[in-house]
């Protein structure tokens, strides 16, 4: 393709050598046929070139176009991630009040008149019964914590997967001002909430400092 260029444009050149001063409407109509020439080659050229560009184009957006379906961002932002925070708000519920259920038995048996031990004796009986009932919690609420678990790593897949094919690179700083002052506060208050067993202060370390 290079070469047959090279041939048209010498040809061009050759010719403009030739009909330096009596140029007619037929020199004309000549050039303009060696001129077509040497243009269509690199159209050819340059049309091939365009068109394998906007194949790897709309390869590009039809990958993106299913990857963007395989994250099911509906399905995650209308139902998946509702549903774990109705099971979270379940679970602060249903601990708020088994807790508030032992305390309570708790109480009753610290303030009960010991002086008639058979009396006394059932009223241990009654509550630790009640508190044993309270502690069925647990179960219920590793279930519903497992579902959260579920529907999390269910989230992290799928856009892991999104970030992967599309070579997704993070920004650095803040998404937006309210991220940062969260932040701010968070560093500024200490609110980190409580450390994992392998990631907290050892006791005898804190021991240690205040010694």
């Amino acid at each position: 393709m290079a070469s047959a260029n090279t041939q048209h444009f010498d040809a061009l050149v050759d010719f403009l050598r030739q009909k330096r001063e009596n140029v007619s409407f037929t020199d004309i109509i000549r050039l303009a046929e060696i001129a077509a020439q040497s243009l269509q080659s690199f159209f050819e050229t340059f049309d091939v070139t365009v068109y394998r560009e906007l194949r790897e184009i709309a390869g590009y957006i039809e990958s993106m176009r299913q990857e963007i379906g395989a994250l099911q961002a509906n399905e995650l932002k209308d139902s998946r991630i509702p549903m774990a925070g109705q099971e979270l708000g379940a679970i602060v519920k249903s601990t708020e009040q088994a807790t508030n259920t032992i305390m309570e038995c708790a109480e009753a048996l610290m303030a009960a008149d010991a002086k008639d031990p058979a009396a006394y004796k059932a009223l241990v009986d009654e509550k630790m019964l009640v508190i044993f009932e309270a502690c069925s919690f647990q179960d219920i609420t590793g279930q519903r914590i497992k579902k959260v678990v579920d529907t999390l790593q269910h989230i992290e897949e799928r856009v892991s997967r999104f970030a992967k094919v599309m070579q997704a690179k993070d920004l650095e700083g803040f998404l937006t001002d309210n991220e940062r002052e969260r932040e701010e506060r968070q560093k500024r208050l200490l609110l980190n909430g409580p450390q994992l067993e392998n990631e907290a202060i050892k006791q005898n370390e804190v021991d240690a400092l205040f010694s």
